[in-house]
């Protein structure tokens, strides 16, 4: 298949991993592609597909112009439009494929597809309404802040326009699923998932803690870390409070914190892995006021087979699946926390590493749930 991918920008450090094994699977698939979408970060990795950037912002001026006349008139999602019309003027498409985690470019899609009488498939990560008070829209800048609830009725008005338009919907949890048939009985679950060429358990021989204890003061025997991490990696949203987890975690003896935000000691998508892989414990923040919340990182420490700590418990789908898949523990307990620190510490003092034994991660690696975005059209 001839398969044209429009998408939200690419930014750091992850560049939108659910796509890019999806663009590279379906390669592998013999499908061709080509990707466009708005120009930000320089792209830094390697792709055997095209991607063509659209410049939209010229600068911060610029940039405030035009988005507070998008607010009104949608201009962004016009003028992307008009942009990608003209780019694939000569060229024949089988497939539009969307993905987003709001709702551009929802509609360059949906025109392009209209037009070219092809199939709309759109991929929707996150919606508005999953967590409370727009707190999605809390980023902007302090003078937007009074309108975000504004700007979030305008963005779920113009996608659910969309939604009913597209053929058919993925999305990454049940309750999205759930949630998004209210405007399309077609949508179906597609986990966001590990990449198993990346995230995977340490081959390394077993490093006993006496390795450590070399005269020159640095880890032996190949082991990255001797310290007992407990890592966070990822963004932390206003909705997700971790100040009272850092602080049970530091109070426990040899607990060495390894946080890791897009503000403060980021780490490139390449290097993830092995920071995963040198961890103890790995920590997913969530909030039982928060739906669907199906971190990316939580799939990352299955792949890798490390301990996963959820704080609180979302009491309901993510605390389901790590109970399911034996990853770790979903709490707010101080004492279920130090418990289970304590129980990983031991394995580690005893092994020089942790390991969790998981059951059916086969079922979230990407490489199976990409297969699911183009089963019906395949057929």
């Amino acid at each position: 298949m001839r398969i044209l991918i429009l998408c939200d920008p690419f930014h750091q450090p992850s560049f939108s991993p659910r796509l890019r094994y999806l663009c590279d699977f379906w390669l592998r698939s013999g499908h061709t592609l080509r990707v466009i979408t708005e120009q930000a970060d320089p792209i830094g990795f390697a792709h055997a597909y095209p991607i063509d950037e659209v410049m939209i912002y010229h600068h911060r001026f610029d940039w405030f112009i035009k988005a507070g006349w998008s607010l009104i008139s949608d201009w962004k999602n016009r003028y992307f439009t008009r942009r990608v019309r003209q780019m694939i003027v000569h060229e024949t498409y089988d497939l539009v494929f969307v993905t987003t985690f709001s709702t551009f470019p929802l509609r360059a899609g949906a025109q392009v597809a209209q037009s070219r009488h092809i199939p709309l498939y759109v991929d929707i990560r996150d919606v508005d309404e999953q967590v409370p008070n727009a707190q999605y829209q809390a980023h902007r800048g302090w003078w937007a802040r009074p309108f975000r609830r504004w700007y979030q009725q305008i963005n779920i008005r113009r996608r659910n326009r969309v939604l009913r338009q597209a053929d058919r919907i993925t999305t990454v949890s049940p309750w999205h699923v759930d949630f998004l048939q209210q405007w399309n009985p077609n949508v179906h679950l597609v986990y966001n998932g590990y990449d198993p060429n990346q995230f995977y358990p340490s081959a390394s021989q077993p490093i006993r803690l006496s390795a450590f204890l070399s005269p020159a003061g640095g880890a032996g025997g190949g082991c990255p870390s001797p310290q007992f991490l407990v890592s966070y990696i990822g963004r932390i949203y206003d909705f997700q409070h971790a100040d009272e987890l850092w602080k049970i975690l530091q109070s426990i003896p040899g607990v060495e914190l390894n946080i890791h935000t897009p503000q403060h000691h980021p780490i490139s998508i390449d290097e993830v892995g092995d920071e995963i892989r040198r961890s103890s414990v790995m920590v997913v923040l969530t909030d039982p006021s928060a739906k669907g919340l199906m971190t990316t990182k939580f799939f990352e420490a299955l792949g890798c087979e490390k301990p996963v700590l959820c704080y609180p418990s979302d009491n309901g789908l993510l605390a389901q699946t790590i109970e399911q898949t034996h990853a770790g523990i979903a709490t707010d307990d101080p004492h279920q926390i130090r418990a289970f620190i304590a129980q990983c510490y031991e394995q580690w003092q005893r092994q020089g590493y942790t390991h969790q034994d998981v059951v059916g991660k086969e079922f979230f690696s990407r490489e199976y749930q990409s297969g699911l975005i183009l089963s019906e059209s395949e057929k």
